[in-house]
């Protein structure tokens, strides 16, 4: 595999970008090496600077369920981009996005459009302590709620990878009223409930974890932070920016049958463009100004060629309904895996729900940052590598979620396990 002028415009960057990225995702820090750097894609390929393809299991992230450059999400960007790129004013385009979220979501009977999943977590966080009139939010260590200065406490994805739950920067006040527990774990839950309830503003986390690597919730779990938040009289709020529109087409709390009071998304709802969205109870949202006194803004916010690009990929997504051929593949593609880490002797679990999956070089089931956080890196790193230079692109961390896209073929996959037992041999 040739890195070579990858490897210069590494070095480019460092000159002038923190660390040569601008996100501490992207950087290759837990895995050994530098940073490919990406020139185009195309359906389920990625190409790099020095024209290396690859089978592509990242996905922006998880936005490209309909894989790269999807003709009608192109088509929808070139003729919204030639009317202009933004007015910071209304545009019809916002509304029809907005109409398409509450009908596939039926928790978010109204919608407001930001530009990132963070602000979206931000902004539903402040929506649920000015409407409750209560400070203390409960979050679950692992779960990443974007780089907001109250839940960046024992967060996941990159904090997780680069050792630094909590960051510097972020002063002790604002995680004061933060209130940090394991995911499903069912009873400290209740025991904060009991013994705080009436502080609590809201309980936030993701239905299905993504930022530890792929996290299902344990049964019971979901259904007993909806019974208590309704007891209490404190809000639920689902961050959906990995599992909207993912794993189902009404995202996680269709496929658990969990309404959550209010939701956050990202950027699949802008077909991979930078866009965020939050949204819930009428009542909760009528507290958002201009209606109500919880301020909330954004120049760009709705932008018409981020609305245009999420309104092609959900009508695409509600018409063609690939849910069942994209859990089909990627359960495939999980069950390749345990076979191949068995036959090499490797202790290892393979998470996998709908279209996300992770390999975890960790023999116990994975529920929650405790067991997660025990996880040998250091031959996540090699594998990385080996699949790597095997033309499969993968999270460039073992704390990350893995996607399929549509466009991942059978022969993809076989491509993908072939791949994975050379590589899984080897280690």
């Amino acid at each position: 595999m040739k890195i070579e002028a990858s490897r210069r415009h590494f070095e480019r960057a460092l000159r002038s970008i923190p660390g040569g990225v601008n996100s501490p995702a992207r950087a290759f820090g837990a895995v050994g090496g530098d940073p490919l750097f990406i020139e185009r894609a195309e359906g389920a390929t990625l190409v790099d600077v020095d024209g290396n393809r690859f089978l592509d299991y990242v996905g922006s992230w998880g936005p490209h369920i309909l894989g790269h450059r999807h003709p009608a999400v192109v088509a929808a960007i070139e003729d919204a981009l030639s009317r202009g790129m933004s007015f910071g004013a209304p545009t019809p385009l916002e509304t029809e996005l907005a109409e398409l979220i509450i009908d596939a979501v039926p928790s978010m009977e109204k919608v407001r459009m930001v530009n990132s999943g963070t602000e979206a977590t931000m902004s539903a966080v402040r929506l649920a302590r000015g409407h409750t009139g209560r400070d203390v939010v409960i979050k679950f260590a692992g779960c990443y709620h974007g780089h907001v200065d109250s839940l960046l406490v024992q967060a996941g994805s990159g904090a997780l990878t680069h050792g630094t739950p909590s960051s510097p920067g972020v002063p002790a006040g604002c995680t004061r009223d933060t209130l940090v527990l394991e995911f499903n774990d069912t009873p400290a839950l209740e025991e904060a409930f009991a013994s705080r309830g009436s502080e609590l503003a809201a309980v936030i986390l993701e239905p299905v974890v993504g930022n530890m690597g792929v996290v299902p919730p344990e049964p019971g779990f979901l259904e007993a932070a909806r019974e208590l938040c309704t007891r209490h009289g404190a809000l639920l709020i689902f961050d959906e920016v990995m599992t909207g529109f993912r794993l189902a087409y009404g995202g996680a709390q269709e496929r658990f049958s969990i309404r959550p009071d209010l939701t956050t998304l990202g950027k699949i709802v802008g077909g991979g463009l930078p866009v965020g969205a939050y949204g819930g109870r009428a009542d909760v949202m009528q507290s958002i100004s201009p209606l109500g006194p919880v301020y909330q803004a954004g120049t760009l916010s709705g932008n018409p060629l981020a609305a245009a690009a999420g309104i092609a990929t959900l009508k695409t997504l509600k018409a063609t309904s690939p849910y069942a051929d994209l859990e089909q593949r990627s359960s495939r593609l999980a069950q390749g895996l345990r076979e191949a880490a068995a036959a090499a002797g490797i202790p290892q679990t393979v998470s996998q729900i709908g279209s996300m999956f992770t390999l975890f070089f960790c023999p116990e089931r994975v529920t929650s940052y405790s067991v997660a956080k025990d996880c040998d890196t250091k031959r996540f790193a090699a594998w990385h590598r080996g699949m790597l230079e095997r033309g499969i692109y993968l999270p460039c961390s073992q704390f990350e979620a893995n996607f399929v896209s549509v466009m991942h073929t059978d022969e993809d996959i076989d491509r993908t396990l072939a791949a994975a037992r050379e590589v899984l041999a080897a280690i």
